[in-house]
């Protein structure tokens, strides 16, 4: 059984609550008539119609129900040559915070004790309040 292929120009044109399509790893669904039926609103799928809305599904728990469901929607496959690369986040390069070359150990063990000293001083602090009140 050959399947349909689309272009993403092809699926993009249908982004509307009447004529709403989605992609899917790669496959397209005409989720139109699955609007008023969505547990999440169909702001959920209009924000994703016409694109590529994978990551958005794979991000919200979805049952084995729901995944087998998208089979009554299915359209054909997506042309994946018109699909734009996906890119990866590279965090940007940081200055070391530790520019002053201080010892590790001392970090960590300023790390340790400046909150033990607040610690103390809070206890101080309400020892010295209870006892001038009393």
């Amino acid at each position: 059984m050959s399947t349909k292929v689309y272009t993403l120009e092809e699926v993009a044109k249908h982004n509307s609550k009447d004529d709403c399509w989605i992609i899917l790893d790669g496959k397209v669904y005409n989720v139109t008539k699955f609007l008023e039926e969505h547990p999440g609103g169909d702001d959920v799928l209009l924000s994703s119609a016409g694109k590529d809305a994978t990551d958005n599904f794979e991000g919200v728990p979805h049952s084995t129900l729901a995944r087998t469901m998208t089979d009554d929607y299915l359209l054909g496959d997506i042309d994946e040559s018109t699909l734009p690369a996906k890119t990866t986040y590279v965090p940007p390069k940081q200055a070391n915070c530790n520019q002053d070359k201080t010892p590790s150990f001392i970090i960590k063990f300023l790390q340790v004790l400046v909150p033990l000293a607040i610690l103390g001083l809070a206890v101080a602090a309400r020892i010295y309040t209870k006892s001038e009140s009393a």
